[in-house]
């Protein structure tokens, strides 16, 4: 079990005493979004956390918290049995990492999950934000001029510039269309003089073996573009293939569904969450921060990104994430 100091048991007690606590019990549900869960620290994924990291994060949620899967969490909170302090967790894309590293410490603290999986990269093995990340950190350049993209000049010379360049060109090149987005990241490659396609992504076998363990497969299209980005019959197509072809793969139902990027109104909008019905999913998770209660859009569940680096300041934000809950 992580050390819980004097100062956290402190926090948590004035908090009780001060009625903090009566929120933090609220009969409502938070549901936490990860992404990946590295082995070792990435000067470019610098808020991405660590396996450290992660296990002290779910001994917590073991300790003060009560982890139900998401569909358990969706159930309990309509028949009105849902436990205090209910949190279910999630992770978006489908990185192997999640097999390899954040699974057995799922286990370890027993904490249920859902995976949201793009399946395109099943195959391709990388998504395109993270081959970006992968040019950049390799290299050798210390500037780097993409007129294609209107950049010039971008810093390289050490791990912070890096990183600054990096969200740059990510937040450039987000919401392009899918084939223009590969194109321009081709051009960064090449620019970079970089060449590898590192497999970052679970591979069919993985995630059959990632289900066969018990966590919950989810959809969150095919090639992960900006739904909003898309023609309607073109987005209706990533959302109901990206079902289809996992319940093939995996011989399971596929229940639920995360927007890519996530933010209601900007990435995707009500079109798209009559698609998502349309699709025959049972609820789908946005990217919007906030706390479920009976009376939220199942099919735009507010979810809550963790990115505190100590135990205090963890359950410090999840009890103020916990606020945003209807009294």
């Amino acid at each position: 079990m992580v050390p819980i100091s004097p100062t956290l048991l402190g926090t948590l007690a004035l908090s009780t005493l001060s009625g903090a606590g009566r929120v933090f019990d609220r009969p409502v549900l938070s549901i936490l979004i990860y992404h990946q869960v590295l082995p070792a620290f990435d000067t470019l994924r610098p808020q991405v956390p660590v396996a450290e990291d992660f296990n002290w994060q779910m001994a917590l949620l073991s300790r003060y918290c009560s982890p139900l899967s998401l569909s358990e969490g969706l159930a309990r909170l309509r028949d009105g049995s849902l436990p205090p302090r209910a949190v279910a967790m999630t992770f978006d894309d489908g990185y192997a990492d999640n097999l390899a590293v954040a699974l057995p410490i799922l286990k370890k603290w027993d904490i249920p999950a859902t995976v949201f999986v793009a399946t395109e990269f099943l195959d391709s093995g990388i998504m395109w934000n993270d081959l970006v990340l992968e040019a950049l950190k390799h290299t050798r350049l210390s500037r780097l001029s993409l007129p294609h993209i209107d950049m010039e000049n971008l810093e390289l010379g050490s791990p912070s510039s890096r990183h600054a360049a990096a969200m740059q060109l990510l937040k450039a090149l987000k919401h392009l269309p899918p084939p223009e987005r590969l194109a321009a990241v081709e051009r960064v490659c090449d620019a970079c003089d970089y060449h590898e396609r590192p497999r970052l992504m679970m591979t069919p076998d993985q995630l059959r073996e990632l289900s066969d363990a018990g966590i919950e497969i989810g959809a969150h299209t095919c090639a992960h573009p900006i739904l909003a980005s898309l023609q309607p019959e073109d987005a209706a197509r990533e959302i109901r293939t990206s079902k289809d072809d996992l319940e093939t793969l995996l011989q399971r139902r596929v229940r639920y569904f995360a927007y890519p990027n996530g933010r209601p109104g900007l990435d995707y909008g009500s079109g798209h969450v009559e698609q998502v019905k349309d699709a025959g999913f049972e609820a789908a998770c946005s990217t919007h921060s906030g706390v479920i209660s009976p009376s939220t859009d199942q099919w735009q569940l507010p979810r809550f990104t963790p990115w505190d680096r100590t135990p205090e300041r963890f359950l410090a934000r999840l009890l103020v994430h916990r606020r945003q809950a209807p009294a």
